[in-house]
């Protein structure tokens, strides 16, 4: 799971915004948003343009570089902080399997050119080299890898030849599926992130979503789940599957007349065809960050995906998002309800000097804090 995560220079972040999954209290409700001791559930908000969108692709930065996976065209143009005076943006990720801690640390200059990449496994270095390291067959002369040849005996770094020596070593070498970069690998490879819009837009977990439009005629249970998602939302009329002339099945409406979904659907309903459409095609998602999740959704609604995405354990969440109405001990607990600045991320249980408890108002607190009449510390 990820533990730890910062970022510095890219994007509308001129200094270090991070978020700690480790700052976990001691809340006894709605223990399901923990997992292994780290949170599981999140929730960012924040005002208009300070970032909330931004920190999703910070975040997932590392999938670009890392994996083969999908990244949506355009999402990370103009990807460099444009009062960043260091010429590099900077990502520091913790991962923790088990009583295993890696730590992965790296620099992009604005061509989103790696220039410094470092890793650590428990607190034991395993190699640090910046742009200005020899890269040659025997650049690695004399320095110490003993610790990664110990984990990966097959390693040969005879045959690297620049850019990202981890993945080098993710795609050149034999591990064991206990191995702790193995996995790594597997939850850089199995992160996913979304728009919950009108709009199919994702980075990683697989390399293409082909099956959008078709998935849901997989089960007869899928449509019967989405058709229950409908009614929640306040449509009356289900949908159903039905071949056309071209012998292609499609999704309409069912009426004496059929009409097809994707053609007179509104924007939230296409919204949420899009969270059903990941929800059931991606069983094995290790980190999902929905970005704007809510934006089409009736209040209900919102709470109804949240409460779905709590049952679903196994994997860490963070859905940004601008609804209020969440924003209760009911639902979630103030440590995993977070408030983003231009200068910091902190959650609720941070943001004030109160000790907060079950019976507390969070949605007031948060308007009060919006409004500047409480210091966030």
């Amino acid at each position: 799971m990820l533990k730890r995560f910062s970022v510095e220079g890219f994007k509308n972040f001129e200094n270090k915004v991070a978020i700690d999954f480790s700052d976990v209290r001691d809340y006894k409700f709605n223990t399901e948003c923990i997992t292994n001791g780290l949170l599981s559930t999140a929730v960012i908000y924040g005002k208009n343009a300070v970032g909330k969108s931004n920190f999703g692709l910070a975040l997932f930065d590392i999938v670009s570089h890392l994996t083969m996976n999908n990244v949506t065209p355009r999402l990370y143009d103009y990807y460099m902080n444009v009062k960043n005076g260091k010429g590099y943006a900077e990502f520091e990720y913790a991962f923790q399997f088990n009583e295993d801690e890696i730590v992965y640390r790296y620099r992009k200059k604005s061509d989103q050119t790696m220039c410094y990449e470092y890793l650590e496994l428990n607190s034991e270095t395993q190699f640090e080299m910046n742009d200005n390291t020899n890269i040659q067959p025997h650049w690695f002369a004399g320095f110490d890898f003993h610790n990664l040849f110990d984990l990966l005996p097959t390693l040969n770094l005879e045959q690297y030849r620049g850019g990202s020596l981890l993945k080098f070593i993710f795609y050149s070498t034999t591990m064991g599926n206990n191995n702790p970069y193995s996995k790594m690998l597997r939850f850089v490879n199995n992160m996913l992130w979304f728009r919950c819009l009108d709009e199919n837009r994702f980075i990683g977990y697989k390399e293409t979503s082909r099956d959008y439009f078709d998935f849901i005629f997989e089960k007869k249970e899928y449509i019967d789940e989405f058709n229950v998602l409908l009614k929640q939302s306040g449509i009356d009329e289900p949908v159903v599957g039905k071949k056309d002339a071209d012998r292609e099945t499609r999704l309409y409406y069912y009426d004496k007349t059929p009409i097809p979904f994707f053609k007179v659907a509104s924007s939230g309903t296409r919204a949420l065809y899009n969270f059903y459409y990941w929800y059931k095609t991606a069983p094995d998602v290790s980190f999902m960050y929905i970005d704007e999740f809510d934006a089409f959704y009736h209040y209900e609604l919102s709470e109804t995906i949240v409460g779905i995405l709590e049952k679903m354990p196994g994997f860490q969440k963070i859905l940004t998002s601008h609804n209020t109405n969440l924003l209760s001990n009911r639902i979630m607990r103030p440590d995993c309800y977070f408030i983003l600045t231009k200068d910091n991320l902190t959650s609720l249980a941070n943001a004030t000097e109160r000790e907060l408890r079950e019976g507390h108002n969070l949605e007031k607190l948060y308007m009060s804090l919006s409004q500047n009449t409480i210091r966030i510390y």
